[in-house]
Order: structure tokens, then C-alpha cells, then sequence
């Protein structure tokens, strides 16, 4: 195979990738609807086949409406519900659930026309394999989580099983993202800077907890128990973060706790974010890398504006929805924008890693 006709076939595969990111994050999004809809119970069944379709007729719809009665969450939380009102949270699960489908076959049917095609390098099958790997966990975890909410007397699914679920889901998309740079970003763009690197690193690490919590704080809605800002309630150390026994599980099931936390970590990766842009600021290298070193800054201030305003409205109607989707997409983004800029930055020079020219 020539040069030219292996840049083509890079060019293609980085696409086909760039394409799964896209559907990754749609996913991720549509995971968020479901949850704050509080959908993800309305299909108590995994039927990953006959499951794609929807119920078809009156009869099929009160038989799924009678399943979910079934459930704690409709005797306790939804007894009013319609079958007008079922319909309307069945939605959401069965498009999460059908988008999942969707993406599976988009990434399944470019494998195979690549590996048909002969445009695959032999280095790059194993961790295309392992990224089938990794979205078959994501879905077995899903149902993993919807299961530990079909059980007596609880009414959502668990917080650490959402948790989980999302991050193993951002583990899926950061993978493709890493694959699909490697293909498209070339060698030449590398910038070579130890300080960036290590504060690129220290910032991702913030960030992967703060996604945790931030998963807390959408599965058990945290931010009701305190929409008020910038004070928590009044306090800014408030005292009932430590109601539960034994203490460590107040950082996991106490909503004071969990929203002070998701707080905190937004703070400090506010202002290491500035640091590390007054870093990137200084830096000389890099076309691609100065064109978006502006980015993550702009992004981590969007942030943290979507969010003060997510928990000071989330009582009022269906705020919770809009600004949580739209504050989880923006992190979303910015989780990108950083691992872009990881990608592009190493502590010294010497072997290219990647498959790009």
C-alpha cells in the first residue's frame, strides 16, 4: 500500500471514529434525559433484539404500562401516571436503549468494511476489538443499573450503579476520541512541554472525580437539597454533611455532602484551569495546539456559570432538565477539549505514538 492511498484510508477510519464520538456523546446526552425524566424504569425487560421495537398496538402498551406498575417507582413516586404519562418516559428509555443499538451497528459495520478492505494497518485491529469490548461492558453495566432500580422499595436506580454506567461510558468515548486523534492529528503538531503536560494531567485527574460526583448529583437530584448559591444553604461548611453512619458514606449518599464536593472540585478545576491557560498562553509550538488553547478556558467559565444556575433554579419546573442536560453537555465538551490537549502535549521529545504522518 502506498503513502498516499494509507493517508486515505487513515483519513476514512479517523472519520468513522469521529462519527462514533459524535454518537457517543448523543448517547451520554440521552443517558441524562432519561435520568432526569426519571425514564429509566419504564422498560423493565433487556430484550436486546425484539427489544428494538416499540409496542405496536393498544394492547401492547397497556401490557408494558402493566409491567412498570409493577415497579416501586410507580406506586410510590408515579400511582397517577396515565398511560398517556408512561408513554412519554418509555420514550426516552427505548430511544437511549435504540440510539445504543444504532451505534453498535454504525461501528460494527465500518469495522468489517475496513478489515474487508484491507484498510486497517495490523496494529490498529486489537484496539479496535478492544473498543467492542469496552462498549459490550457499557451496555451489560447499563442493565446492571436499570436492575438495581427493579427491586422492592426502591424508587430510582442507584447513583453509584448511574455513576458507573457514565463513567464507563466516558472511558468509551475518550478511547475512540485518543483512536481517532491518533489517525488524524500529525506528528508535527506534538508540542513538547513538561509543565503543560503535568498540569493537562493534574486537570483530567480533577476532572474524572468531578464527572463522578457530578453522575451523584443527577442520580439522587442534589441539587434540590440545597439551591442556593454561593453559600450552601446558608453555610458555606454546612453541618448536616455528616448525618450518616458510618461517616465515609456521607460522601457517597448524603446530598449536602455530595453537592459540597461537586462544588469544591469545581472551584479548583477553575482555577487550575487558569493556570494551566496562562501556561499554554507562553507556549510557541503547536499550530493546531494554539489555534484551541483558548478552549478549555473558555469552556471550564461556561461551566461553572451552567452550573451555579442549574442548582439555584433546579426547584422551578423543568429547570433541573434543561440547564443539567445542558451543564452535562458542556462538561462533556470540556472533558474533550483536555484530552485533545493531552493528546497534543508530551513531556519530552522522541517516538511518535499514533498512526498519523
Amino acid at each position: 500500500m502506498d503513502n498516499l492511498t494509507m493517508d486515505r484510508s487513515r483519513r476514512q477510519i479517523a472519520v468513522w471514529l469521529y462519527i462514533g464520538v459524535f454518537m457517543i456523546v448523543v448517547q451520554i446526552l440521552l443517558g441524562g434525559i432519561t435520568r432526569l425524566t426519571e425514564s429509566g424504569l419504564s422498560i423493565t425487560e433487556w430484550k436486546p433484539i425484539t427489544g428494538s421495537l416499540p409496542p405496536l398496538n393498544q394492547a401492547d402498551w397497556q401490557a408494558e404500562f402493566d409491567k412498570y406498575k409493577n415497579t416501586a417507582q410507580f406506586r410510590y413516586i408515579h400511582a397517577d401516571f396515565t398511560l398517556g404519562d408512561f408513554k412519554k418516559i418509555f420514550f426516552w428509555e427505548w430511544f437511549h436503549r435504540n440510539w445504543g443499538r444504532f451505534m453498535g451497528l454504525v461501528f460494527a459495520v465500518g469495522f468489517f468494511y475496513f478489515l474487508f478492505t484491507k484498510k486497517f494497518k495490523k496494529e490498529m485491529v486489537m484496539p479496535l476489538v478492544l473498543l467492542f469490548l469496552l462498549g459490550a461492558v457499557q451496555g451489560a453495566i447499563g442493565w446492571v443499573m436499570v436492575k438495581s432500580g427493579l427491586v422492592p422499595e426502591k424508587y430510582f436506580v442507584g447513583h453509584v450503579e448511574l455513576a458507573t454506567h457514565f463513567m464507563a461510558a466516558l472511558i468509551l468515548l475518550v478511547y475512540t476520541f485518543w483512536f481517532a486523534l491518533s489517525l488524524s492529528v500529525p506528528r508535527k503538531e506534538i508540542v513538547v512541554n513538561k509543565w503543560l503536560k503535568n498540569e493537562t494531567i493534574l486537570i483530567c485527574v480533577l476532572l474524572f472525580f468531578q464527572l463522578i460526583y457530578g453522575a451523584f448529583m443527577a442520580g439522587m437530584h442534589a441539587a434540590m437539597s440545597a439551591p442556593t448559591w454561593p453559600t450552601i444553604n446558608g453555610e458555606w461548611i454546612p453541618k448536616y454533611m455528616y448525618t450518616l453512619d458510618p461517616p465515609i458514606s456521607n460522601w457517597f449518599n448524603n446530598k449536602i455532602a455530595v453537592q459540597f464536593v461537586h462544588r469544591s472540585l469545581a472551584y479548583l478545576i477553575f482555577i487550575a484551569t487558569i493556570f494551566w491557560w496562562v501556561t499554554a498562553l507562553k507556549a510557541k509550538e503547536g499550530k493546531l495546539f494554539r489555534k484551541y488553547r483558548n478552549l478549555p478556558m473558555l469552556l471550564v467559565t461556561a461551566q461553572v456559570i451552567l452550573g451555579i444556575f442549574t442548582v439555584v433554579l433546579s426547584p422551578k419546573g423543568d429547570n433541573l432538565l434543561y440547564f443539567g442536560v445542558t451543564h452535562q453537555t458542556v462538561a462533556i465538551m470540556l472533558l474533550l477539549s483536555f484530552v485533545f490537549e493531552m493528546y497534543l502535549v508530551r513531556k519530552k521529545s522522541g517516538k511518535y505514538v499514533g498512526f498519523g504522518s
